[in-house]
C-alpha cells in the first residue's frame, strides 16, 4: 500500500517510517513532485491537517494524511498553539521560535503546556482524524541537541528529560505524534489495508 504524507518535513517523515507498518510505503510531498507551500490558513490544528489533506487528494488523487501540530502552553493563553511553526513571525526558525517563548515565559509560574499532534487521513472516501496528546513543562533553557520545533524546551511530565535529549525511538513512544501515528496503525491494521 501506497500512501502520501502531506509533509516537505523530513524529520517528520523518519518518525513515521519508524512507527508504521512496512507494508505500508510512505510518500512525502518531494514523491510526488508536490513542491508547493499548502497554505495553512485554519484556525486551529485540525482545521489545518483537512487543508492538506484535502489538498493532496483533489489536487494528485493520492490517498494521504497529513498532520499539524502545536505546543500549547498554559500561561500563555495556548498559544503558540496552531502559529507553533510561525510563532516569531514570516521568517521564524525553531531557534527565534524558542527564544520568543522563552522570553514569554520569563517571569511565568505556572510552566504547563502540552503538544498536540492531529493527523487527517483520506482513504478511498473515508476521512478519519485522530489525535495525540503529551502533557508536560516548559523549562527555562534548552537542553539537548535531538529533534526539532520545542523538543529541547518541553520536558514530558514523570520525566526528567527534554524531547531533545532522547533519542527518536524513546521519543516515538511517548510523543504526541507517536500517540497520533498509533491510533492511525491501529486504523490501518484493523482495517486491512
Amino acid at each position: 500500500m501506497k500512501i502520501v504524507f502531506a509533509t516537505h518535513n523530513q524529520n517528520k517523515i523518519k518518525e513515521v517510517k519508524l512507527l508504521l507498518s512496512n507494508n505500508i510505503k510512505i510518500l512525502s510531498l518531494n514523491d510526488i513532485n508536490c513542491n508547493e507551500l499548502i497554505n495553512e490558513t485554519g484556525n486551529s490544528l485540525v482545521e489545518n491537517a483537512w487543508i492538506k489533506s484535502n489538498y493532496v487528494k483533489t489536487k494528485y488523487g493520492y490517498d494521504c494524511f497529513s498532520d499539524d501540530t502545536g505546543l500549547e502552553i498554559e500561561s500563555l493563553g495556548g498559544e503558540p498553539g496552531v502559529k507553533s511553526a510561525r510563532y516569531s513571525g514570516i521568517y521564524s526558525t525553531d531557534k527565534k521560535n524558542i527564544d520568543l517563548v522563552l522570553k514569554l515565559m520569563k517571569n511565568k509560574t505556572n510552566r504547563n503546556a502540552q503538544f498536540r499532534t492531529c493527523i487527517a487521513l483520506i482513504i478511498n472516501d473515508n476521512k478519519e482524524l485522530f489525535e495525540g496528546i503529551v502533557k508536560g513543562k516548559i523549562i527555562h533553557q534548552r537542553k539537548g541537541k535531538n529533534g526539532f520545533g520545542y523538543d529541547s524546551i518541553f520536558i514530558p511530565n514523570g520525566l526528567k528529560k527534554t524531547f531533545a535529549e532522547m533519542d527518536l525511538s524513546e521519543k516515538n513512544k511517548i510523543s504526541h505524534r507517536g500517540i497520533a501515528l498509533k491510533k492511525l496503525s491501529n486504523y490501518f491494521h484493523n482495517s486491512n489495508y
